[in-house]
C-alpha cells in the first residue's frame, strides 16, 4: 500500500452518498447537512468534510437513508408556464408539481426559465445530474429560437465568434437561420455554456427579442415526438452507454479440479476429437 492510499480516509464524502442516493445535488447536500439535518452513527453532523461507508447508519431528517437505486433517467417535455424548482417563492406552478405521481423523487438536471419549453432531463441520481451539468462533459444543447425580427449573416457571424455583454463573455455558439415566417424568424442554437438566460440575452444584444424558446436536445438526448407535459424514461442501456456506468459483473462459479485427476476435455475441442479407445463392441469413434 502506498502512502498516498494510507492518508486517504475509507468510503466517501457524505454529501456524495447523499446525492447517490437521490436525496439532493451534491451542493443541495451539503446545505441539509450545514443544517443539522442529518446523523452519523446517532451523532448530528454540521460539517460535510467526513467520509463514510457502507457501515455507517445514516439518518436524513428522522429517516434512515435508503440503499441508492441504479441511476435513471427521464425526458420530459416542459410546457411553458412552470419554474423549474420543487417550491416556489411566489407561488407559481412548478416541473414536480405537474409530473406524473407515479414518479419517483428526481432533480432536474440544469433549468428552462418560466417562459422555455421543451427537454428538461430528470434523474434519481445526485451525482448524474452533477455530471452532466459540468461545462467539462461538453454536452451541446440545441434549441429552436423564435425572434420576432430578423438577423444579418454578419450578426450570426458575431454570435458564432462569441460576444461581451455586459461584462460578461459568452463563448462562440452555433447557429443557423431557418426561416422567415412573417414579422418572426426562426434560428436553431447550439450552445455548450448554459448561462442563466444566455440565449435570451445574447438576442437581446443583436437587437431582436425571442417570443418562443423550445429547447430539442441535450447532449445524446432528443426531445423527439414527446408531447407537452409527457414523461419517458430512458432505456438503462442507454444510460449506461451514454454515461458510461457498467453492469457490476456477476461473480463465476468456478470448479477446482480435483487433486490427482484431470479434468475432462471440453466437447468440440482437439483433446475431446482424438479416437478414443475401443470398448468391447470394437467399434471406434466417428470422426
Amino acid at each position: 500500500m502506498t502512502e498516498e492510499n494510507k492518508k486517504k480516509p475509507a468510503g466517501d464524502r457524505i454529501a456524495k452518498v447523499l446525492a447517490r442516493a437521490g436525496i439532493a445535488s451534491r451542493r443541495e447536500a451539503e446545505k441539509i447537512i450545514e443544517a443539522g439535518r442529518v446523523q452519523v452513527n446517532g451523532v448530528i453532523i454540521t460539517s460535510p468534510a467526513l467520509n463514510v461507508t457502507e457501515r455507517d447508519r445514516i439518518v436524513v431528517d428522522n429517516k434512515p437513508l435508503a440503499e441508492p437505486e441504479a441511476p435513471r433517467i427521464w425526458l420530459y417535455h416542459k410546457p411553458a408556464g412552470l419554474v423549474t424548482t420543487e417550491r416556489d417563492e411566489k407561488g407559481r406552478k412548478t416541473v414536480f408539481g405537474a409530473l406524473p405521481p407515479e414518479m419517483p423523487r428526481v432533480m432536474s438536471v440544469g433549468r428552462l426559465d418560466i417562459a422555455s419549453e421543451g427537454l428538461l432531463l430528470l434523474t434519481n441520481d445526485g451525482e448524474l445530474k452533477r455530471t452532466m451539468e459540468l461545462p467539462a462533459t461538453g454536452w451541446l444543447r440545441r434549441y429552436r429560437v423564435r425572434i420576432n425580427g430578423s438577423l444579418s449573416e454578419a450578426k450570426l457571424d458575431e454570435l458564432r465568434n462569441g460576444i461581451t455583454v455586459d461584462g460578461v463573455e459568452y463563448a462562440p455558439v452555433e447557429v443557423k437561420f431557418d426561416r422567415q415566417q412573417g414579422a418572426n424568424a426562426w434560428l436553431t442554437m447550439g450552445l455548450r455554456e448554459g448561462k442563466n438566460r444566455e440565449i435570451r440575452r445574447l438576442m437581446e444584444a443583436m437587437g431582436v427579442v425571442v417570443n418562443r424558446l423550445l429547447r430539442i436536445s441535450y447532449g445524446p438526448f432528443q426531445l423527439g415526438t414527446l408531447k407537452p407535459g409527457a414523461v419517458e424514461e430512458v432505456k438503462q442501456r442507454i444510460v449506461r452507454d451514454q454515461m458510461g456506468l457498467r453492469k457490476t459483473p456477476k461473480p463465476t462459479m468456478v470448479k477446482r479440479n480435483t487433486k490427482g485427476k484431470r479434468p475432462p476435455p471440453k466437447r468440440g475441442t482437439n483433446a475431446s476429437a482424438k479416437a478414443k479407445p475401443t470398448g468391447s463392441t470394437g467399434k471406434t469413434p466417428r470422426r
